[in-house]
């Protein structure tokens, strides 16, 4: 009679912590200013499981209790939530904060006066694409070119100028492709409550921790291929290894 009186707790124990851990589907609405916002991502960070909110605001995930909940927007703060069993047995309603704009940095550089130039090699290209284009509509008597072309320019000559013309917009094209820089992607899909809150960073090491994530090979992989999830898996991995150094 004494052992299943003592047993009795231990199997009420048992009962409750396998029901805590069971999943459950919660539903609820995502509001900014009491207007449903569609196209949230919400992720369980803990499952990694995702799902996005329709155009009502509404959305449905598979939670327990202890799960952490990331509602993801471009135009909105991030926003996460603990899950416990209350939030579990109601429906939840969450709240976005816009945004703030933030202007764009403006570089102001010293431009030079404009000058004529002396340089012979400049003078000469300028005068290389006036006889090209003079060459080009030099008439042709009876469909049979003249063979000649004005200041003495031979076809070798015009093959190198236009190789040339193709080389420099070609070179300009590699100019205006912007190259994305781990730190700034970092920063942008992640915002600072997420670096000060979930990996108990100080606001003077978040810019030597990402130089420390960018020193890792993997970091160029999220480059190509990038995710919320992934980049916030990524980095609280790294922060790990951060905090033994």
């Amino acid at each position: 009679m004494t052992k299943i009186y003592l047993s009795l707790p231990l199997l009420f124990f048992a009962v409750q912590s396998s029901y805590s851990q069971t999943e459950k589907l919660i539903n609820g609405i995502v509001l900014h200013e009491k207007f449903p916002v569609g196209k949230v991502e919400v992720a369980n960070f803990s499952s990694k499981k995702t799902t996005l909110t329709n155009a009502s605001g509404e959305f449905s995930i598979l939670v327990k209790a202890g799960d952490e909940l990331f509602f993801i927007s471009k135009s909105h703060d991030i926003k996460k939530i603990l899950v416990n069993q209350n939030t579990i047995n109601k429906n939840l309603i969450i709240s976005l904060t816009l945004k703030p704009e933030e202007l764009k940095e403006v570089v102001i550089t010293k431009i030079p006066s404009i000058q004529l130039s002396t340089d012979k090699k400049y003078e000469q290209g300028k005068l290389d694409e006036l006889a090209l284009e003079k060459a080009v509509r030099t008439p042709k008597i009876l469909g049979i070119n003249n063979g000649t072309i004005e200041n003495g320019m031979d076809l070798m000559r015009i093959g190198g100028i236009i190789t040339g013309l193709f080389a420099k917009e070609k070179e300009k094209l590699k100019k205006t492709i912007p190259e994305v820089d781990f730190t700034a992607l970092a920063k942008s899909s992640c915002d600072q409550k997420f670096y000060l809150e979930n990996l108990k960073l100080k606001p003077d090491e978040i810019d030597l921790f990402l130089q420390f994530c960018t020193a890792d090979s993997k970091s160029k992989l999220l480059l190509e291929h990038h995710n919320i999830l992934s980049m916030m898996d990524f980095l609280s991995a790294k922060n790990i290894e951060f905090k033994k150094l």
